[in-house]
């Protein structure tokens, strides 16, 4: 139970009125702390057609984060679901995976990872109404109560972001906190569903929430050795250790249920790949692996590195070729700074469509001479539409741009170029 004088109110099976912002702390709201009245709240729900949900968790500890909280808010219910007062939370997971309706979150990159560690599933129908923000030119990334403002014109209360969400009972203020995530949802995503189907980007941002939902679940699939902080100027041998080492260090963390790099930091990892030794004594010799708690997996540790070193020279792990030092910086950053050009055009937000990053791989490219194999970010989908096809006649010299309004936000705009 959450608790204390400031326990919700038990009526498990009630249609509750409209809820508004400033009426959370009096409105009667489900509390469903059993598998059986998930169970029965789901089987009605399943009937309308939009589902809204957000999640409390808590990451820090652990080897995946823990789902602590959900707030469900469908047709005229609102619910909050406590996952530590039950076996499991399946019923709703396996709902939101099912195709049938609308299913409505906000920035739901965890809400994607919880769902398909579940069901191995991703959300069916999802409308992320961050996403769908950054299509309309509104702010991109833009948290909840930034919408909720632009949208509502609504102030959400603070105060709870560090919240321990394992810790009962909850305070009221806690649950008002947890439910405002969820109230408001609905009436944006239909405002901002609105503006989007106007603007014809109805399959852009269905696209595009394909991309992030496969995105996760690659996270979750794949390997993700790259990632370790310290990987350049590696060796194909020294970059095959960390691999080696990183795979022994997720199953030692998913194994004690630990952050990985509470097991093993990235920089020893990177340490032990420059060694090049499977030797324990100067395994141990690396300042940092002196730690007690690393002591007693040493031969572990030696084993990982062992298996790297008898890989073959031709499975060693390539590092990607760039050509990106084959072109000026200086056009890099001319037309990274016209992107704010074209989305004001487009009316979005520059963020969404993409950063410095992404235009020195299309620059890359476009000046190779032998521009074949996997197209770059900016090319494909939609984003091709909004910024290839401009960023490549600049680059031909058939579009310039000028200052249009010094005084506007985004003051410049392109223009044809004629030519004889």
């Amino acid at each position: 139970m959450f608790g204390g004088a400031s326990h919700f109110v038990e009526n498990d099976h009630r249609f509750v009125p409209p809820i508004c912002l400033d009426q959370i702390d009096t409105v009667q709201h489900e509390s469903i702390t059993t598998r059986e009245q998930l169970d029965q709240f789901c089987d009605t729900i399943a009937r309308e057609d939009w589902i809204a949900f957000d999640t409390e968790f808590v990451s820090e500890d652990r080897y995946r984060p823990e789902l602590c909280l959900l707030q469900i808010a469908s047709g005229n219910r609102l619910a909050v679901v406590d996952p530590l007062t039950m076996p499991d939370t399946q019923p709703f997971w396996d709902l939101i995976s099912t195709p049938g309706r609308t299913v409505i979150a906000h920035a739901a990159r965890e809400e994607i990872r919880f769902c398909y560690r579940f069901t191995g599933k991703p959300i069916a129908g999802l409308f992320d109404v961050q996403l769908a923000a950054g299509f309309t030119g509104l702010e991109y990334p833009a948290s909840l109560g930034t919408l909720v403002s632009r949208l509502e014109g609504k102030t959400l209360a603070k105060g709870e972001s560090r919240t321990n969400w394992r810790h009962r009972p909850l305070s009221r203020h806690q649950i008002k906190y947890a439910l405002q995530d969820v109230t408001e949802l609905r009436s944006m995503q239909k405002k901002l569903a609105a503006r989007v189907d106007q603007l014809q980007r109805q399959s852009w941002l269905e696209e595009e929430i394909a991309d992030l939902q496969q995105a996760v679940i690659n996270g979750e699939e794949q390997e993700n050795w790259r990632r370790v902080s310290g990987m350049s100027g590696l060796s194909p041998r020294q970059m095959e250790i960390v691999r080696q080492v990183w795979l022994w260090r997720e199953d030692r963390a998913q194994a004690v249920d630990q952050p990985p790099r509470r097991v093993l930091r990235d920089d020893l990892v990177i340490e032990l790949a420059k060694r090049e030794t499977d030797q324990v004594d100067r395994i141990r010799s690396v300042r940092g692996m002196e730690r007690r708690n690393l002591a007693r997996l040493y031969d572990e540790i030696a084993a990982a590195v062992r298996k790297a070193l008898e890989v073959p020279e031709a499975d060693l792990p390539k590092r990607p070729r760039s050509n990106r030092r084959r072109f000026s910086n200086l056009l890099a950053q001319f037309l990274s700074m016209s992107i704010n050009c074209v989305c004001r055009q487009h009316q979005m937000a520059p963020a969404i469509v993409g950063n410095m990053e992404n235009v020195r791989e299309l620059v890359a490219y476009e000046l190779s001479e032998q521009s074949s194999g996997k197209k770059p970010y900016l090319l494909q989908g939609w984003r091709a539409e909004v910024v290839g096809k401009s960023f490549r006649d600049l680059l031909a010299g058939n579009l310039a741009i000028r200052v249009a309004d010094r005084d506007a936000d985004d003051p410049l705009e392109f223009i044809e170029v004629n030519r004889p």
